[in-house]
């Protein structure tokens, strides 16, 4: 089986994580068909979905352990929040520094913690997006089902304005770039493996209603049309959807060929998609973080996420819905099993290990474990005697400033009067 390269994604990031994807999902799909006989992209995205989380799994755990030992450790931030919450010198914000990190060493976690696995996942998803868009490309065993009928195609006079025709007609624009307007000059430069693979991408990319007018345009290739056809329905329908059309295509069609059946359908990948990341959010621990403003923007980004993701999967293909939906049942299974898990752990043992373990770095790094509680207790003792004679220095000007406004204030005839008569008889006598 020769593989596809000229029409893979090519990217300095994206493309070698796509290729990594496609051939696992290759692997998957070869082992279906060996296995059971089912050439199936849909089932082969739902077992790639599985695997890929299974092997974020650890990294997922790890996350979870943060926000537990997040929450934990929030009353000893808050703690030195408001201990320095009005000094902005220099000196104040160092020590700050310093005590929040020694908390956050303390409990062994990094205040980017909780972007690690977001990290992780986002060039998964664009890459899946890369492999989904053109299957055929990653997935050898789906590309070889269009050879004879591009060989076909390829044989027939003037298939270049024929295949001119069929991209224009049906709007279609291809992993490859190709398009109504470049499709002529594209073909007529190709030849060899670059032609052919230029044909894959432009069959796979053909809506389903346009394999039913194939014929129109290769009269001659019948017989090719209608077997690569009986492929295509077995390793490219989901549920009865083409997985490359995209859920807002199949609900036009639908609506005008009044096929309300393949609307409901399409209806139910972007509305699946977002209940079950709302049933995802949900499930996930929320952190006290003690900061309305932050706690504000979480639960905004806790509402628009799966909004975002219900109109996405709109306009992107059906595969990437379905991975979607998938990966977030198996995100919601795996955090059953982790809030078990993470419940029936003992925090402080947790705790008392990172201590150990952060000791043994500093060490390592010849910083001695006395020398950082010394300093942070110099830096803070220092601060907080500074603090202190502004306060004291604060309190007796007000004190006085109070004394002058009752002696101004004071009754004729009292005692604070008559001082005050004394007090100006003075003050004119010092100035003779």
């Amino acid at each position: 089986m020769s593989g596809i390269v000229l029409t893979a994604y090519d990217g300095a990031i994206l493309g070698p994580i796509a290729k990594l994807l496609g051939w696992v999902m290759n692997g998957i799909y070869l082992g279906m068909y060996k296995l059971f006989g089912i050439e199936n992209i849909g089932l082969s995205i739902i077992l790639l979905t599985i695997v890929i989380y299974l092997c974020l799994l650890p990294l997922t755990i790890k996350q979870q352990k943060f926000s537990k030992l997040s929450l934990k450790m929030q009353p000893e931030i808050q703690a030195i929040q408001a201990k320095y919450k009005n000094k902005k010198d220099q000196a104040s914000m160092m020590a700050m520094n310093e005590e929040t990190r020694l908390v956050y060493e303390k409990y062994g976690v990094s205040p980017s913690g909780s972007c690690v696995q977001l990290l992780i996942q986002m060039p998964i998803l664009f890459a899946l997006y890369r492999v989904f868009y053109n299957v055929p490309a990653y997935v050898t065993s789906v590309k070889d089902n269009f050879s004879g009928l591009v060989n076909g195609i390829i044989g027939t006079d003037g298939f270049v304005d024929t295949m001119t025709q069929l991209v224009t007609d049906n709007k279609v624009t291809t992993a490859s770039s190709i398009m109504a307007s470049n499709v002529a000059d594209k073909l007529g430069a190709a030849s060899g493996d670059t032609l052919s693979n230029y044909i894959v991408d432009i069959l796979y990319k053909l809506p389903s209603d346009a394999w039913t007018k194939l014929t129109d345009y290769f009269p001659s290739l019948g017989t090719q049309i209608a077997d690569t056809l009986t492929h295509v329905e077995k390793f490219n329908y989901f549920i009865k959807l083409n997985i490359s059309d995209t859920p807002w295509y199949i609900i036009k069609n639908g609506v005008a060929s009044h096929s309300f059946g393949f609307v409901i359908l399409a209806l139910l990948i972007p509305v699946l998609s977002y209940v079950t990341q709302v049933v995802n959010i949900k499930m996930m621990p929320q952190q006290n973080t003690g900061n309305d403003q932050m706690a504000q923007q979480m639960k905004t980004m806790n509402t628009m996420m799966p909004l975002i993701s219900l109109f996405m999967c709109f306009t992107v293909p059906v595969g990437l819905g379905i991975y979607w939906i998938i990966g977030a049942v198996v995100r919601a299974v795996q955090q059953v099993l982790i809030n078990k898990h993470i419940e029936n752990l003992n925090l402080d043992d947790i705790i008392e290990k990172n201590q150990e373990k952060a000791k043994k770095r500093r060490e390592k790094m010849g910083i001695a474990e006395n020398e950082i509680r010394n300093a942070a207790a110099i830096n803070t003792r220092t601060i907080e005697s500074k603090a202190k004679v502004n306060v004291s220095s604060a309190q007796k000007e007000l004190e006085l400033e109070h004394a002058n406004a009752k002696k101004a204030n004071a009754k004729a005839g009292s005692m604070a009067a008559r001082a005050n008569m004394v007090k100006d008889y003075n003050e004119r006598n010092s100035r003779k």
